[in-house]
């Protein structure tokens, strides 16, 4: 492709230079040249809708479950859509079913926890004052969030654990507790009306806790099959 563009500039450049040279004999040339431009044209032309009518590469089964997944809890939910359901779950890998899709989502909830944390440590002075002297509404905001989000990350080990044995009513109410505790935290600053420095981080811990949620419920609701078992599942045949 890039040969032929080369092509199409350096034909132009030379064509112009001749031109100016020899006037006279330039224009007994152009028919030719012309036609040769022409075949290059349509080679391009041939190139591009060639590439234009490839077939899109076939999703690999992790990727159909994924798709499938997000458009059934993402679909019809208030809390989270389907593009916020496969950016978050396109890191899934091989993930086999709703469960395993579930413990991505809990996993990222940590790691989201963790570092909204960690930020929450930097604004108070950790590492360098962000917070003025003047800003004790902010300094309070941060400070009940730094606990709430404390909370989630110490409740990270069991919602994994519960997820993981099938124990969904107990990783469902851990999960609740957590979104309730990302929605309290962007609620403390709006109630102070305080600027919250923690808007993206809440919105997203928020919605992962509610993905994790949902992915669990419509699990429970499936009849088991070969393609929706999950890859924590190894109970003897």
């Amino acid at each position: 492709m890039q040969s032929i563009f080369q092509h199409l500039t350096c034909s132009s450049a030379i064509f112009d230079t001749y031109t100016r040279r020899n006037p006279s004999q330039a224009m007994a040339s152009f028919s030719c040249s012309s036609s040769s431009m022409m075949s290059v044209i349509l080679l391009l032309f041939s190139v591009l809708l060639a590439a234009a009518e490839a077939p899109a590469p076939a999703r690999s089964a992790s990727d159909q479950i994924i798709l499938a997944a997000c458009k059934t809890v993402g679909g019809g939910s208030t809390y989270f859509d389907v593009t916020f359901c496969l950016g978050a779950l396109g890191s899934a890998g091989s993930a086999a079913g709703y469960q395993d899709l579930a413990a991505v989502a809990v996993d990222l909830l940590a790691t989201n926890a963790t570092s909204t944390e960690a930020k929450i440590d930097r604004l108070l002075g950790g590492s360098g004052v962000k917070v003025k002297p003047g800003d004790a509404a902010l300094a309070r905001c941060l400070r009940w969030c730094r606990s709430l989000y404390g909370g989630i990350v110490d409740d990270g080990p069991a919602s994994t654990a519960a997820v993981k044995g099938g124990r969904f009513g107990e990783a469902t109410a851990i999960l609740e507790k957590a979104a309730a505790a990302a929605k309290e935290c962007e609620g403390r600053f709006e109630k102070s009306k305080a600027a919250s420095p923690l808007t993206a981080e809440d919105d997203d811990a928020f919605k992962l806790a509610k993905l994790a949620v949902a992915l669990l419920r419509f699990d429970e609701k499936l009849d088991i099959s070969p393609r929706f078992t999950s890859s924590f599942d190894h109970s003897p045949s």
